[in-house]
């Protein structure tokens, strides 16, 4: 199978107190938002980096008058945030993040259905039947290589290019990736490889995989920038981030493996939101070209409308061998699968 490459020019116990912390952190950060809103408002949580998230959001309020206000957390802080505010929501969009976790929300009943009219161009596993989620572009994860400091490890040694390179002991120590519990990122890479290989020989590839990794950081954007600075020698992240790592001049190859994982990053309406009407507008506005063509040049992702332009240093769709990745299964797998993930780092 073949692989791409990219180069730069130049619960345990353990698993149920860190969801606890996430929960007091969102009520904490949320007591701000407690005065009601007026009608022209909207609040979106952002899973998209901030640069990503201002873009849209100021090109909405161009296109419609609406005030727009962000809040920004990782994929697993913003669906405990969601969570705790069941019955209560401030907030009235979740922008970005995998479609499991949208689907883990969905499963929750702290999302609201919306079949946006603007998105009769999306197919098959892109967007949710009954509206509950709408994707909008491609996630697929790779491995970024600091070659700099690759060389110096390794020497003239060939890189990386399959998932299972990666379990090599000489790479102890110099391996980053995002903790699964916080981000969307790295929860969709334990998934690949449960999918990719069966829940058993993946748990066994995941088992050998874990002490080699040297950080496990909170933000999917972490390991990008700290693969880019030589912190580390490889990292596991999404190919649209380390994309960006590229384009900035780092001394980084990405790597996409054979089998990787992917899904659709999505946004969805929050359940009981306090403005309804203008989530509706946002959802038909993040259907269309103009937002999908402002969001992939500054991100790198992959674009789900079929019109809009792909960027020089984006990864075409085609070129990238993705499984058969059930968004579903991994949305309702989530708290089985952290449980699983903790007791193995203990």
């Amino acid at each position: 199978m073949l692989h791409t490459v990219l180069r730069s020019p130049h619960p345990t116990a353990k698993a149920w107190a860190r969801y606890a912390i996430l929960l007091t952190s969102s009520i904490l950060l949320l007591s701000a938002w407690a005065a009601p809103r007026a009608q022209g408002e909207l609040l979106v949580y952002s899973i998209l980096q901030e640069q990503d998230a201002e873009v849209l959001t100021r090109l909405f309020r161009e296109q419609t008058g609406i005030d727009v206000q962000t809040i920004r957390a990782s994929g697993g802080e913003m669906v405990a945030r969601v969570m705790a505010e069941r019955g209560a929501p401030r907030a009235d969009v979740v922008l970005g993040g995998a479609s499991n976790l949208h689907i883990t929300m969905a499963n929750e009943g702290v999302l609201a259905p919306y079949v946006s009219p603007a998105s009769d161009y999306l197919e098959g596993a892109t967007r949710d039947p009954e509206g509950y989620w709408t994707g909008f572009y491609l996630t697929a994860l790779g491995i970024g290589i600091n070659e700099e400091r690759f060389r110096q490890q390794y020497g003239d040694r060939e890189l990386p290019v399959t998932w299972e390179d990666l379990l090599d002991p000489a790479f102890a120590g110099e391996i980053v990736m995002t903790d699964p519990i916080a981000s969307s990122t790295a929860y969709l890479f334990l998934q690949t490889q449960l999918q990719r290989l069966g829940w058993d020989a993946g748990w066994e590839y995941l088992e050998q995989l874990a002490p080699l990794v040297g950080q496990f950081p909170t933000s999917g954007s972490a390991p990008p920038r700290m693969v880019g600075t030589g912190e580390y020698t490889l990292g596991v992240a999404f190919v649209h981030s380390l994309s960006g790592t590229i384009d900035q001049g780092f001394p980084v190859s990405l790597v996409v493996p054979p089998g990787t994982g992917g899904e659709a990053g999505s946004v969805s309406i929050i359940a009981g939101g306090p403005n309804p009407e203008n989530a509706q507008r946002f959802v038909d506005f993040m259907m269309s070209v103009e937002a999908q063509q402002v969001f992939t040049d500054q991100s790198f992702t992959t674009p789900l409308h079929p019109d809009v332009n792909l960027p020089s240093a984006a990864i075409p769709r085609a070129s990238i061998d993705m499984i058969d990745f059930d968004a579903a299964l991994a949305g309702e797998q989530r708290e089985e699968t952290l449980r699983r993930w903790e007791a193995t780092l203990d």
